[in-house]
């Protein structure tokens, strides 16, 4: 494979096959690529004082002090988007790509976005409320600030694991675990992790973490959230089919879209272990078109 179909595959992987798996990790890699070597140019240019990233958290790390939000609001988003350092991203990018596989297996891109996004929102939200409320941080709340994604890969994690908890995945040196156990796990370790070097990062994961649960359990009372994001159906001009020689007409062999979003649907409220066996099977062939 050439460098330059290299390239094109990636660039459609990220940008335009519409999977938010391969966008977010794509995003957020170039970001970090982008900024580690920009402080590279920074450093050699004779700033060592300072690393790059420190000086550009003061522009896109979202603060945990109240009065800097009126004009670094924006962070919110931002913050979401950076990385501390390469095994940050790396293990992160990884845990996204795992969970949100599995995400895409049973709920549809735009509520992936929608969990990703607000997850993100929510971790930024629980972290300044935290810093704002216990005393253990009144010294360093103005001075405090956080970014990395995640809390947005927390988000989906956690949905995902609430949305089909038995389902089990393969662990090296541990074999087979359910996902209800691993994230119970991780979630444990957050809350002990509050009183470590990083109490900021544990109360993002938490957040994000309630955000991710909270919509699935809301999805399966009926009300999907992501629902103002799905996109308006075009008007089609759609011609009668023309009979094939032998005199038949000729027919799709695609599964009906109607019937994959209602087994979806199914399967946000019930669970894919609810399905019946024809229903797993439109699953099955839509995952083939």
């Amino acid at each position: 494979m050439t460098k330059k179909n290299l390239l094109e595959e990636l660039k459609y992987k990220v940008f335009q096959s519409g999977n938010p798996v391969f966008f977010y990790i794509g995003v957020n890699t170039i970001i970090y690529v982008a900024v580690a070597l920009f402080g590279v140019t920074y450093f050699l240019a004779g700033n060592t004082h300072m690393l790059f990233l420190n000086y550009l958290s003061e522009y896109v790390a979202f603060p945990a002090a109240l009065p800097k939000l009126p004009y670094r609001f924006y962070t919110i988003l931002t913050y979401q988007f950076f990385h501390n350092d390469i095994f940050h991203v790396l293990f992160n990018m990884l845990w996204l790509f795992w969970m949100g596989r599995i995400f895409l297996d049973f709920l549809k891109p735009r509520q992936f976005h929608f969990v990703y996004l607000t997850g993100g929102v929510m971790g930024a939200i629980i972290y300044a409320l935290a810093y704002n409320i216990f005393p253990a941080f009144a010294s360093s709340v103005y001075a405090a600030t956080i970014i990395g994604s995640s809390a947005s890969v927390m988000a989906i994690a956690v949905a995902t694991a609430t949305l089909v908890p038995d389902y089990s995945i393969s662990l090296m040196f541990i074999g087979n675990v359910k996902l209800k156990y691993l994230l119970m796990a991780y979630i444990v370790f957050d809350l002990i992790s509050i009183a470590s070097q990083n109490p900021g990062g544990s109360f993002a994961h938490l957040g994000g973490a309630l955000l991710g649960f909270a919509y699935i359990k809301v999805l399966q009372g009926g009300t999907d959230l992501s629902k103002w994001l799905e996109p308006k159906p075009k008007l089609k001009v759609v011609k009668n089919d023309t009979p094939s020689k032998g005199g038949a007409k000729n027919k799709s062999t695609k599964v009906n879209q109607k019937d994959v979003d209602a087994v979806l649907d199914k399967v946000s409220k019930s669970g894919y272990d609810k399905l019946s066996k024809e229903e797993k099977e439109i699953l099955f062939k839509a995952s083939k078109d």
